[in-house]
This record gives structure tokens, C-alpha cells and sequence, in this order.
């Protein structure tokens, strides 16, 4: 009972301390302004783990979220996705995708999702990042993962869908606009407020964080030290390994970006509307098997064998990936065994069902 109340005090106390921060931000005249001059000139910063940015050290300790947002044509746009610093896309039931969106800076947003079930294969994915999961139920089979007393998960209904808790439902709140399933959202307040009252920590966990996941360059990586290996990839199609959503990306030489398409149109953030942009675009082949007859299918996350490809700069590069823990991070590889140097900024990850290949050019 003391440590719980311990944690509820902390999040109590972190959320109330975002919540000042954001009235100061707001307060017209000079001593707003003079406490905003303070606070810039006492801010330290580090490299964040996600994108090699310089983010606070404050921003660095807050613990992401994970959210499960779905690629419907009828559900787009999502909110809060461009705030995605790793963006995962992986394939379900019925031949259609669902994206995880790994958030460092959610505090300030007031409609994050649409937001969608869970799958049992996504779980090992989130660990790495030791994230809050956000999703609105899931199915029977990740029952034995969502469970687990070390996964903080807040769901809008029963979390494995025959069953389980609904820890955090009252936090999420439905939309006029759009009908179910795809009208569900969670705002920042709420992730705070359930959180304080669940007992989870909004600060990174030492005993499961890592402080360390991608490879990133010092300068910027044009893989031209791959000469001849390196393919030119200006276009990237993903339609054969999301045949529904038909993901593409076309490279911006310009500013250095991937911008994403779904559905043949840009794929935008309902809260600005702007496209979605990658330094990094990763399709890392990964063995899979169906369950049942309703089509449900499963991931092997755990991997040492199999391989992908790594997009950046209008190039790619055949690939191999490792994951071995379930906090562990996937590590990335060239063909000499080289693990890869990602370029600074946000990155996506097509978890691809084996036999399906990306196109480019």
C-alpha cells in the first residue's frame, strides 16, 4: 500500500508540474517572460534515444506512449501520429495493417487516436521502449502479455477482449464525428490522470528502460560507403506487403525526408495536417503463422535469421536484424555485420510478413 501510494503521489506530482509549466507558458507580462528567460538558461540537453535530437533532459526522462491507431481509409486522419518519433506498421486479420506509434512528447496533446486494439505481437515491440500502452482492447491470444505485472497498459475496454480489466477506460472519450470503432481518442490530461491513479510511473523505469537502441550517425549517412550495394530508392512501394493501405514513400532531396502516403493520397496528422516524414524507412522481414480460421496470425519477434532493407537519403541497403529480449532493442546490420548508422529524425518500421517484399526505385 505505501508504494503504491508513492507512485500515485509521483504522477500526482508530474502531472501537476506539466500543468504549471503549461499555465506559465500562457501568462501574459514580464514575469511570465522573466521565468521563461530563467528556466531556458538553466535547461540542459542530451541526444534523444528515439532521434538523436537535442531534446531536454526532462523531455529524455519522460516514459513514451505507445498507441494503436488503425490504417482504415474510413479512420484517417489519426491524431497526435506526427508526434510519432518510431512509427511501427504491421499486418493483421483480414489483410489489413495497424500502426503502433512510439510518443516521447505527449503532454501537451489534447486528442490523441484514433485508437484501436491491440495484437499479442506488437507487446514485444513496445517493451523496447518501455512505453505506457495505449489501446482500446485486443484479442484472447495476447492474454498472457498484457497481463504481465510489469506492462502498464490503459485500454478502453476489456484488454484482451473476452476479458481482462479495463484499466484507464474512464479516460478515453468517443467522437461525434466518425462512427465506431474508428471515433475513439485519450488526451494527455487523461493518460496523467489514469496513470496517477494506476500507480504507473510517467519517468522512464531503470529496471526496463534502455538507454540505448539505435545506431546513429555522426554526420549524415548518404550510404555511399556502400558504393554499388547501395540502390537507388527515391520511391518506395509497400503495396505488396500492404496490399490494403498500399503504403508508399517518395524522398524529398531537399530537406533529406521520406514523405508517407496511404491510401495513394499523403498520409497526415489530423492535428495540423501535415504530412508524415521519415529520415529512416526500415522493412524488416519477419517469420509468420496464422492461428486460427478467422484469419488471426502471429510474429516471431524474437529473431536472429532473418533479414530487411534500411531506406535513407534516396538509397537502401539489404539488411539483417536481431531481437533476443523482450526489453531488448532490435539491432539493425549491413551484410559485412556492421550494425547500421541511422540518420537523425523520426524512423519507420514496416514489420513485413515474410515472402512480402517492398519495390523501389
Amino acid at each position: 500500500m505505501r508504494k503504491k501510494k508513492k507512485y500515485l503521489k509521483k504522477a500526482a506530482a508530474f502531472a501537476a508540474a506539466f500543468s504549471a509549466a503549461a499555465v506559465l507558458a500562457f501568462t501574459p507580462g514580464s514575469q511570465a517572460e522573466a521565468a521563461t528567460a530563467a528556466t531556458a538558461a538553466t535547461t540542459t540537453y542530451v541526444n534523444s534515444v528515439y532521434t538523436n535530437e537535442p531534446v531536454t533532459t526532462e523531455q529524455a526522462g519522460l516514459r513514451p506512449i505507445a498507441v494503436m491507431m488503425p490504417t482504415d481509409k474510413a479512420a484517417q486522419p489519426s491524431y497526435g501520429i506526427g508526434h510519432a518519433k518510431v512509427l511501427y506498421e504491421i499486418m493483421e486479420e483480414g489483410d489489413i495493417s495497424r500502426q503502433m506509434a512510439i510518443i516521447d512528447d505527449w503532454t501537451a496533446l489534447t486528442k490523441i487516436g484514433n485508437i484501436r486494439s491491440c495484437r499479442a505481437y506488437y507487446i514485444p515491440l513496445a517493451m523496447e521502449w518501455d512505453p505506457i500502452l495505449v489501446h482500446f482492447g485486443g484479442v484472447w491470444y495476447m492474454k498472457d502479455w498484457i497481463t504481465r505485472p510489469d506492462i502498464n497498459n490503459l485500454s478502453g475496454t476489456s484488454e484482451y477482449g473476452t476479458g481482462g480489466d479495463a484499466p484507464g477506460a474512464s479516460a478515453f472519450f468517443r467522437s461525434s464525428d466518425r462512427k465506431a470503432p474508428h471515433n475513439a481518442y485519450i488526451s494527455a490530461r487523461g493518460i496523467m490522470n489514469a496513470s496517477a491513479q494506476l500507480g504507473y510511473s510517467l519517468t522512464i523505469r531503470p529496471a526496463y528502460y534502455n538507454t540505448k537502441h539505435f545506431q546513429f550517425a555522426a554526420g549524415v549517412n548518404t550510404l555511399a560507403q556502400y558504393g554499388a550495394g547501395a540502390a537507388n530508392a527515391s520511391v518506395i512501394n509497400l503495396s505488396n506487403i500492404f496490399p490494403y493501405t498500399k503504403t508508399g514513400f517518395t524522398y524529398n532531396a531537399a530537406d533529406g525526408l521520406y514523405y508517407k502516403t496511404i491510401h495513394g493520397k499523403a498520409h497526415t496528422d489530423g492535428l495540423d495536417g501535415k504530412q508524415l516524414a521519415f529520415a529512416n524507412v526500415i522493412v524488416q522481414n519477419t517469420k509468420w503463422a496464422p492461428l486460427d480460421a478467422k484469419g488471426y496470425i502471429t510474429f516471431t519477434d524474437h529473431d536472429t535469421t532473418e533479414d530487411g532493407y534500411y531506406f535513407t537519403h534516396g538509397k537502401a541497403i539489404h539488411i539483417t536484424w536481431q531481437k533476443t529480449a523482450d526489453y531488448g532493442p532490435t539491432r539493425y546490420f549491413d551484410d559485412a555485420g556492421n550494425e547500421i548508422q541511422l540518420n537523425t529524425g523520426k524512423t519507420y518500421i514496416a514489420v513485413a510478413q515474410k515472402g512480402r517484399l517492398p519495390v523501389f526505385s
